[in-house]
């Protein structure tokens, strides 16, 4: 079975957006290995608790089959963290999927991940997308080429569906 990482901040993830995406890929029959900062408990905005399996830090990309990023007011912390860049990029590099959801494309924009692609967010970090060289859709959900993104909360069972027709999809081919 496919290995898919959502990674969520430490406090403050979109909760919605963390246990829908998550829903609906261990319906497509999906491992989900939850991350964040620490191994441990995580506190969504709205007040629900999550369990990460495992520290961003302690993952390298061959442990997973495609990572994706949780939004939120949290997701802001990790903009310019150069650790989960760097494991981004190589994620990005040996082919697999990657993307994120609401803020947390930010995160992909500020790795260089964005620069000439087609992306969406949350329209309060939509600017730093453009700023990073993405073309900004404003969709609910976009994909262009391995990376997906989504804008926010409303969109998070379409984000998780598109992830598991996608990797199905690469898998037939």
């Amino acid at each position: 079975m496919k290995k898919i990482v959502l990674f969520i901040a430490q406090e403050g993830f979109r909760d919605e957006e963390y246990f829908h995406t998550k829903e609906v890929l261990e319906k497509n029959n999906f491992v989900v290995i939850t991350a964040s900062e620490n191994k441990g408990n995580a506190i969504g905005k709205l007040g629900a608790s999550a369990i990460s399996d495992i520290s961003i830090y302690d993952l390298k990309s061959s442990d997973f089959d495609a990572l994706f990023l949780i939004g939120g007011p949290g997701s802001y912390n990790y903009f310019e963290d150069q650790k989960i860049h760097k494991l981004l990029k190589e994620t990005y590099e040996s082919g697999k999927f990657i993307g994120a959801i609401c803020a947390a494309p930010a995160i992909l924009a500020h790795a260089g991940l964005l620069k000439g692609k087609k992306a969406t967010s949350y329209d309060g970090v939509s600017s730093i997308l453009i700023e990073k060289g993405a073309i900004y859709t404003g969709n609910n959900v976009e994909v262009d080429g391995q990376i997906i993104t989504a804008d926010g909360p409303s969109s998070a069972k379409s984000f998780g569906l598109k992830i598991a027709e996608l990797i199905k999809k690469s898998d037939e081919q």
